[in-house]
């Protein structure tokens, strides 16, 4: 009798002693499913906004705007391609930018834009020049002085960068001065010309292509 009770107090002791540990490894191991998902989500939380940042820093000087999508992909006219050539050489290459290339020639600036160093081009499209009236540009257009303040005006000597256009004032190769205003992706120039395709590097320049002509007082 006493060893029967000495066996069944020894099992007793043991079921209490087991049950406590089983209970705590089952609450372990639901606790070791749930701690991996937080250490996940801790991970892709944390990756996440690194992964913003460096996007935005990999991505902060490549051109930007929805005339960009225009540009092509492939060859000269490229944003690669561009990149290689000086600014009227780079122009030249960009079918958006062939009425703005035929005044350059028209006025004798092919040279002085690519000779020039370190400038800024603010580039009028042909919808741009589009808005002129025909009889007015085609005066301009004759009229080799007039024509030589108007695209000099839409030259700064000096690379810019889109933080700069937000709130500033340049002096222009034809010596008046140019506003610019603006964030993000979204800039105006003298307060009515929008920047449709911006930070477009050449050889020697900084473009930022607008859709309205500058017009110096």
């Amino acid at each position: 009798m006493n060893s029967l009770k000495i066996r069944r107090t020894a099992i007793a002791v043991a079921a209490a002693t087991v049950l406590p540990f089983s209970l705590a490894a089952c609450s372990d191991s639901g606790g070791t499913k749930a701690a991996p998902a937080a250490g996940n989500e801790a991970r892709t939380g944390a990756s996440s906004p690194m992964d913003g940042p460096m996007d935005g820093s990999m991505t902060g000087d490549e051109p930007f705007g929805a005339a960009c999508a225009g540009v092509p992909k492939e060859g000269a006219g490229s944003f690669d391609g561009m990149a290689k050539d000086p600014v009227a050489t780079a122009a030249s290459n960009n079918p958006a930018l062939s009425t703005l290339v035929a005044a350059v020639k028209q006025a004798g600036l092919v040279d002085t834009l690519n000779n020039a160093k370190d400038i800024t081009v603010f580039a009028p499209t042909n919808d741009a020049f589009a808005k002129i009236p025909k009889a007015d540009l085609d005066k301009v257009l004759a009229d080799k002085a007039t024509l030589t303040k108007i695209l000099t005006y839409h030259a700064v000597g000096q690379k810019l960068t889109p933080e700069q256009l937000e709130n500033g004032s340049f002096e222009t190769l034809q010596k008046g001065m140019v506003t610019t205003k603006g964030s993000g992706e979204s800039y105006k120039v003298n307060g009515t010309s929008n920047v449709v395709c911006g930070n477009v590097r050449t050889a020697n320049a900084n473009v930022y292509i607008v859709d309205t002509v500058l017009m110096p007082q």
